[in-house]
């Protein structure tokens, strides 16, 4: 049982935990327990202890986050199991996340929030993750699956990642790290506030900043940027009634802001030229570059009418606005097409590479403005009563929200030659003549649920219901005022039903079984009418034992796709028009999640703690049709053919050493071959990923009260691999990369 202070949004998954009757509690106690914003949450749901919440249910705590002190999501992932990562930049700036075979481009397949607000720019008109909260000023993170994702949508498959922020402290303090690294990396991450006496109330505060940049490891031929920089900037403000008030409430206001400048592209390497020089760019990426800004407005009240009926509501408004500048076509062939034969464009690929002395055609290559603004708003209320009828307690759940998004594109290319490595711009296009379109997307969604309990017995019955409006207006390439005059509109609507009922019976008071089964659901793309929206039947069992330090929790899943989606994005691969959806029939995924967990000096007589863990998952996923597909990741299917992007097999160990005052951790991460194109039987080295293993290193030591020097080495033993190999060549993943710094506490 892990337990944390986060006095904001209330996770839909913990309430249902905490408000799950334990046995001799009294109802007004664990009222006290769940409201969070007066008392203290209880989260269970790890590995770590018996818990009564059906489903696999990871939580990983801020004391577990600053061990190896991630500021990529990526990493700190790693932690639970069932994860299907894949890198891409090795500084996880637009990390690509799937849970359970769902998919990973983008994180577009999962539902991701902080502080229980959909994250995603726009999660139902495109929901492509361009956005992801910035981990190195994150306090804990949520990840759901199996029954207890069905709470969230709009994409139920998979899972759901929750991150939640830094709370309003109970008491004055303040917090800092710095770290400065590699390639002139430097890390800042400072916070301060409290509480206190404001008449008939407590208020309080919270100001809060996450810096971070970095020159990149990566080297162009002819030099230029190949780094980053990042600010992000957190302000709560909140009211809270006393402590033994006749009727708590609470009000709190979180604003957040974040821009970003990264030298990044999707241009990779051909595989002869990975070899020679993994961290080489080849000179016409020179000028790609992603500019993005962020903001949240998030207003949440909580009430506890009385002990046994609570109301939270939380009222929200997303904007994000980015451009990646960035390669796209030379002389007319896609950077994708070109990479994957470029003995067949070699005019295309001389163009590409650049080489002193070379002076290529004006216009040969051309950069597109990918320019996208983004709004999401909504308002979701959840009604919590506790009631019992003869010897069986019930937890009755219901909540209503209401939520819209758009996204907005309005691109053109810029056209370069190269002349002796320097890129030169030789013309532009006119705005909105390569794309000029906006989608909506508005939903209604209502999610009931009765948590019983009854002795041993631990049962959730839930239906979630979504009614869905979709929309796509093409305004056309040559119409950049947005007069109508050759307007396209494509619309679509749905209502999707999402039932899931979910079972954990205690056989001792160490050990549990669970299982359950419930409708998975995920949107089509806006204007795509003609295609279905992703539908699935997903059935998990397990069980939980714990004694003593010692856990051990074994899930096994299987998630029966009657349509699986996939989505044309430019991290596909392009080659499609962005935004199109395809249907990939009737895939199955199923596999295996196993964590274990104890304390090794709990038989060992030492002075220190020596915690140990491992986290493995074994997934299989293929397709059980056979089609013919545009779609770059599939290509022509076969059925039996695996699933692109899904390791089978995944494993994360740590050992640390943990006394009063100092402290250290390993960490050690496998993932096995994976293939880039669907396929069956032994992989072609031109689609696959090699297996790697990378190892990290953190530790500690505390030099005064509230002081502690820190150091930390990322991929300690150096290892070459290949972290991307879409949509354009091959990209590596993170050399070795040393952190030194310090910690203060006040």
């Amino acid at each position: 049982m892990l337990r944390t202070h986060y006095p904001g949004v209330v996770s839909l998954v913990a309430l249902m935990a905490a408000f799950s009757p334990a046995r001799g509690e009294d109802v007004e106690q664990k009222f006290d327990v769940a409201l969070a914003v007066i008392d203290e949450i209880t989260v269970f749901g790890s590995a770590g202890g018996l818990d009564e919440v059906p489903g696999a249910i990871t939580y990983i705590d801020a004391e577990t986050l600053e061990k190896q002190s991630y500021t990529e999501i990526l990493r700190t992932l790693r932690r639970a199991p069932g994860l299907n990562i894949q890198e891409e930049d090795g500084y996880g700036l637009r990390p690509n996340i799937g849970l359970r075979g769902s998919g990973s481009d983008r994180s577009a397949r999962i539902t991701i929030m902080e502080d229980g607000v959909p994250i995603a720019p726009a999660p139902y008109a495109a929901p492509s993750a361009y956005y992801f909260p910035y981990t190195g000023r994150i306090d804990a993170v949520e990840v759901t699956k199996g029954t207890g994702v069905v709470k969230y949508g709009p994409r139920t498959t998979g899972g759901a990642i929750n991150l939640f922020s830094t709370p309003i402290p109970e008491e004055w303090s303040a917090k800092a790290q710095f770290l400065y690294g590699a390639n002139d990396g430097r890390r800042l991450h400072a916070w301060t506030g409290g509480r206190g006496d404001a008449g008939p109330f407590d208020a309080g505060i919270l100001v809060e900043t996450f810096q971070y940049r970095s020159d990149g490891f990566k080297e162009i031929d002819a030099g230029g940027a190949t780094g980053f920089d990042i600010s992000d900037y957190v302000i709560k403000a909140g009211l809270f009634t006393k402590d033994g008030a006749a009727f708590p409430q609470s009000l709190e206001f979180k604003y957040q802001y974040s821009d970003q400048t990264s030298n990044e592209t999707y241009l990779g390497l051909t595989r002869p030229d990975f070899a020679a020089n993994p961290i080489r760019r080849y000179n016409a990426s020179q000028e790609d570059v992603f500019n993005s800004k962020h903001e949240t407005f998030q207003l949440n009240y909580s009430a506890e009418f009385t002990p046994s009926l609570m109301l939270d509501v939380i009222a929200y408004r997303t904007e994000f606005e980015r451009n990646w500048f960035k390669l796209e076509r030379v002389l007319g062939v896609s950077t994708s097409t070109l990479l994957a034969d470029p003995t067949a464009f070699a005019a295309e690929f001389e163009n590409l590479v650049g080489l002193p002395g070379f002076t290529g055609p004006d216009d040969a290559l051309a950069l597109r403005n990918n320019a996208r603004q983004y709004y999401a708003n909504g308002v979701q209320g959840t009604l919590t009563y506790q009631t019992k009828t003869g010897a069986i307690d019930h937890t009755l759940e219901a909540s209503l929200r209401w939520h819209k998004d758009e996204v907005d594109r309005f691109q053109n290319f810029e056209n370069f030659r190269i002349d002796n490595g320097a890129l030169f711009r030789t013309s532009i296009n006119a705005p909105g003549s390569d794309s000029n379109r906006i989608q909506t997307g508005e939903a209604v969604a209502v999610f009931v649920q009765d948590n019983l309990d009854w002795n041993r017995l631990h049962a959730t019955i839930g239906v979630r219901i979504e009614a869905i409006d979709l929309e796509r207006r093409d305004f056309g390439k040559t119409d950049p005022a947005r007069t109508g005059a050759n307007l396209s509109t494509r619309e679509n609507s749905l209502t999707a039903v999402s039932p899931a009922v979910g079972v954990v019976y205690d056989l001792t008071d160490q050990l549990s079984v669970l299982g359950g089964v419930y409708k998975g659901f995920a949107p089509p793309s806006p204007g795509n009418a003609q295609s279905s929206e992703e539908k699935s039947t997903n059935w998990e069992g397990g069980f939980r034992w714990a004694n003593g330090p010692a856990s051990v929790e074994a899930i096994g899943f299987y998630n029966n796709y009657q349509n699986l989606l996939g989505t044309c994005t430019d991290s596909t691969g392009g080659n499609c028009l962005i935004g199109d959806q395809f249907d990939g029939g009737a895939v199955d995924v199923y596999g295996l999640e196993l964590v274990t967990k104890t304390d090794a000096s709990a038989w060992i007589d030492t002075p220190f703690n020596i915690p140990l863990s491992a986290v493995y998952t074994l997934t299989d996923a293929e397709f059980k049709t056979s089609f013919n597909s545009t779609f770059g990741p599939w290509g022509d299917v076969i059925a039996g053919d695996e699933l692109p992007y899904v390791a089978r097999h995944q494993l994360f160990l740590t050992a640390g050493l943990e006394d009063e005052k100092w402290g250290g951790e390993i960490a050690m991460f496998y993932q096995s071959e994976r293939r880039t194109v669907a396929g069956q039987g032994a992989i072609a080295a031109s689609d696959r990923l090699d297996a790697h293993t990378v190892f990290d290193f953190s530790g500690y030591v505390q030099i005064f009260d509230g002081v502690k020097l820190r150091g930390k080495v990322e991929n300690l033993f150096n290892e070459v691999y290949i972290a991307a190999d879409q949509p354009a060549g091959l990209r590596p993943g993170l050399p070795r990369t040393f952190w030194v710094g310090v910690d203060v506490a006040l």
